[in-house]
């Protein structure tokens, strides 16, 4: 097996796309870089969560063809190969005021096939994106995302284990079937008094959207009562909520319709194991329905040997 051993000093991006290197090793430090990684079947190894690729644009900010960022170009790393594999270190967008400056990615995944262990993802308002992208966005933003990243046939399978991951709104959002293991999703104050932590846009044949298994949900500034699980970003967004564990942060409703739509009558927000929830159109799922999707994740990580 090919291995690389890289150094902050070391331009990533360059050594990862323009190798052939099956793993590759980042030591321990601080790489300032925005970084995209157009490879596939490769791992990237970090010497510890210590270990942190940083970066900090943000949607406002703008971009030298004159226009602004926008969410979609203010990833710190961006994934578009299959079966990328990161493990052991950190990737942050550090941009820390989303009410004044908008949206601010850490981490965007356009590849199938993409795994993270043990990885802290941290930024505010939406940490970590998860391709493919909406229908109509595709359609609004060709030309102006790149193609490698604005289009995929099919969709994209997604697994977290042993994570952290932090935000304040919409902070894990997209399309893809992504799966959370194990994981910490941590809440953080934001200035707007309201948080969400999921965003899906799954259009209504996908089987599968966002499932978090034995999760932990926990506030670090934000205000009880003040965050909801999930928000449906297009009318048909799914998430499913297993055995999780949620502080006090966490608003009894659980779920929120997206401002004043009628998502509520479409988007389709499962729970099991978490306690009572207050929104009535949310669904309890049965322990055989809990069971299956258990098992579909299990699975999953089996598969890439996690």
């Amino acid at each position: 097996m090919k291995t690389l051993h890289l150094t902050p000093d070391c331009d990533v991006q360059k050594a990862v796309n323009g190798s052939d290197a099956e793993v590759i090793y980042l030591a321990a430090g601080v790489y300032n870089q925005k970084i995209e990684i157009t490879r596939s079947n490769v791992k990237l190894i970090g010497a510890g969560r210590e270990t942190k690729i940083t970066y900090g644009d943000y949607a406002k900010k703008i971009h030298a063809d004159g226009k602004e960022y926008n969410t979609f170009r203010t990833h710190t790393l961006c994934v578009t190969g299959d079966n990328v594999r990161l493990e052991n270190f950190t990737v942050e967008n550090s941009n820390t005021a989303p009410e004044t400056v908008g949206q601010c990615v850490a981490l965007s995944v356009h590849g199938d096939g993409f795994v993270a262990c043990d990885m802290d993802l941290i930024s505010t308002q939406d940490t970590l994106f998860l391709s493919p992208f909406p229908d109509d966005l595709v359609t609004r933003y060709r030309g102006f995302i790149p193609r490698n990243q604005l289009y995929k046939e099919g969709g994209n399978v997604h697994l977290f284990k042993n994570c952290r991951i932090s935000g304040t709104v919409d902070f894990i959002f997209g399309c893809a079937e992504a799966y959370f293991s194990h994981c910490e999703i941590i809440s953080l104050k934001d200035a707007r008094g309201v948080g969400y932590v999921a965003a899906p846009a799954h259009p209504l044949y996908a089987k599968r959207g966002f499932t978090f298994t034995d999760c932990a949900f926990l506030s670090s500034g934000a205000e009880e009562g003040s965050v909801y699980l999930a928000r449906p970003w297009r009318d048909y967004g799914k998430c499913d909520f297993i055995g999780c564990t949620l502080g006090k942060h966490v608003n009894a409703a659980a779920f929120d319709k997206w401002n004043d739509t009628e998502r509520d009558k479409t988007a389709r927000m499962g729970y099991y194991g978490i306690g009572k929830v207050e929104a009535p159109w949310a669904t309890e799922l049965t322990e055989k329905q809990a069971n299956d999707i258990i098992a579909d994740c299990a699975r999953k990580f089996k598969a890439v040997n996690i």
